[in-house]
């Protein structure tokens, strides 16, 4: 969460010792075999189980999965394990946390970390139509489920959250360089300010108010772009479209879990987002309003993501992942990309 940095960050304590340990303490031994995964944001270990194991008949090998300490709370991880777990239960394909011992989510040490099935597959073609229509009804069928009810732990997508603050927390701690700062904060700032003056980001249940009518917000993935969604063999049982977390799901309006599926030229968007959209109204109704929020939301995202990026410099994975972040050609490229995003968000929005 926004206000956190990770100076001396405990993710260094994570031995493959305090990882099976962790394992152990569950009543689940490993075999010795422990592959770390990729990810950045928490960390991730596959670790295959001793034949005999409690789960081993079932799951052999199991992903390890230990959250961020600080970024969320108790309660909004088990809200995040619940929504899966309601997902999976109406046979949206998620890979939902393992109960064990009547809990999902477990604490070893100074982390809180859960247990999921191994499940694999590959980034989805985007390209191709078929693939987009599938993915559109993919995720109305989670949109369905995330409709139910409201987050009651979990933050909203809003200004305030992914603009605002961000914004606020990068300035208030020196993040930029002096020599790209003043122009950035000029332009994030006119930023925040047209979306303001589009839309009523009010801090209430509805974000997304209209002048007639309330565009509505459900729960989300809220992250879901192509890295984040996994493709098996449409021949096999199951196959097609899944997540295999929820990490960053939070509640907003159902474009945010589209929009980000979009890429190239207008042209091309505009075509993939008629393919998402012949796929998501076949299961459920979309309110085309929403589609004057694409822009807008992506330029939040922009902002937010430069401050996740800026508390998490000091995490010991970070240089690697992410060189050259901070330096003032990063923060010139972010301000052009936001001038770029204030024109785009004066354009007519896409059409479907």
């Amino acid at each position: 969460m926004l206000g956190m940095t990770d100076h001396a960050h405990p993710f260094a304590t994570l031995t493959p010792d305090f990882v099976l340990d962790a394992l152990a303490a569950l009543g689940l031994m490993g075999d010795g075999r422990l592959m770390t995964l990729n990810s950045y944001e928490n960390r991730v270990y596959l670790a295959h189980l001793e034949p005999g194991t409690p789960l081993a008949e079932a799951h052999p090998a199991v992903v390890l999965k230990f959250y961020r300490p600080g970024r969320w709370t108790q309660a909004q991880i088990e809200e995040e394990h619940a929504f899966a777990r309601e997902l999976a239960a109406a046979e949206v394909p998620v890979v939902a946390p393992l109960v064990i011992d009547g809990r999902t989510l477990h604490r070893h040490g100074d982390f809180w970390f859960s247990l999921t099935p191994r499940r694999g597959g590959r980034a989805p073609e985007l390209g191709d139509a078929d693939t987009l229509a599938w993915m559109g009804r993919f995720l109305a069928r989670l949109h369905l489920v995330g409709a139910r009810q409201a987050f009651v732990h979990r933050p909203a997508l809003d200004l305030r959250s992914h603009g605002v603050e961000p914004r606020e927390w990068l300035l208030a701690h020196a993040a930029l360089p002096p020599e790209a700062e003043r122009a950035w904060a000029e332009v994030s700032q006119d930023a925040i300010d047209h979306i303001a003056a589009g839309a009523d980001w009010a801090s209430s249940e509805t974000h997304f108010d209209h002048p007639t009518r309330p565009i509505a917000t459900l729960r989300l993935h809220a992250d879901c772009h192509v890295g984040n969604i996994l493709w098996t063999p449409t021949e096999q049982p199951g196959g097609g479209p899944h997540f295999v977390d929820l990490d960053d799901c939070r509640s907003g309006p159902a474009v945010q879990d589209l929009w980000m599926l979009l890429a190239g030229e207008r042209a091309e968007r505009q075509r993939q987002l008629g393919a998402l959209l012949d796929g998501y109204e076949q299961v459920r109704a979309f309110d085309r309003r929403e589609l004057a929020l694409i822009e807008p939301l992506r330029t939040l995202r922009l902002i937010h993501y430069s401050a996740w990026l800026a508390q998490r410099a000091h995490d010991p994975a970070f240089a690697a992942a992410f060189a050259g972040f901070g330096t003032p050609d990063y923060w010139r490229g972010q301000t052009a990309l936001l001038r770029e995003q204030i024109e785009a968000m004066a354009e007519p929005p896409l059409c479907a």
